[in-house]
């Protein structure tokens, strides 16, 4: 895949996350924070563990240990404390996107899991995963925002509205 759709994606990425925290604040604290029935339990826990995923990648990506944080740990039990650490986090993705080329792209990154088990794979294998990561989890975040608020509570997350949006069009 070109460096030109990672820098898109990247930017995707933060604006999705802009869109799914504003509708996600105007649900309120309280709705956000109960357990609702998805795999990390609530929007909040499940934007959490968004945070504590791009924490881990990033570090491996950067060559640096990651973070010693379990995939449920609760950084911010408040939207309101989580979102600048989204912030930072999407932008310390575009940083990192932007310091890339074709080379670093194709190149074999080397990691363990949360288990101990060793993987090498490409660095744009590695961040397909990342996006496609959050794109699964924005999804069940969607889900339960329309279980709060209905149909109207969970804006339009699509690739193609960005792109559009991007365009002027």
């Amino acid at each position: 895949m070109p460096l030109r759709s990672y820098t898109t994606f990247a930017a995707y990425n933060a604006w999705a996350n802009r869109r799914l925290y504003a509708a996600a604040r105007a649900q309120g604290e309280d709705a956000c924070g109960r357990q609702a029935g998805a795999f990390f339990g609530s929007v909040t826990a499940t934007l959490n563990h968004l945070v504590v995923g791009d924490r881990i990648w990033l570090s491996r990506f950067e060559g640096k240990a990651p973070p010693a944080l379990k995939l449920d740990t609760i950084l911010a039990p408040r939207l309101a404390d989580l979102e600048p650490l989204r912030s930072a986090e999407d932008a310390r993705i575009i940083g990192f996107i932007a310091g890339q080329d074709a080379q670093s792209l194709s190149a074999e990154i080397s990691y363990a899991n949360m288990s101990g088990q060793t993987f090498r794979q490409s660095l744009a294998s590695a961040l397909d995963h990342v996006f496609n990561h959050q794109t699964h989890h924005r999804g069940q975040v969607h889900a339960l925002l329309t279980g709060l608020g209905g149909r109207d509570a969970a804006p339009s997350l699509d690739l193609i509205v960005f792109q559009r949006e991007q365009a002027g069009t």
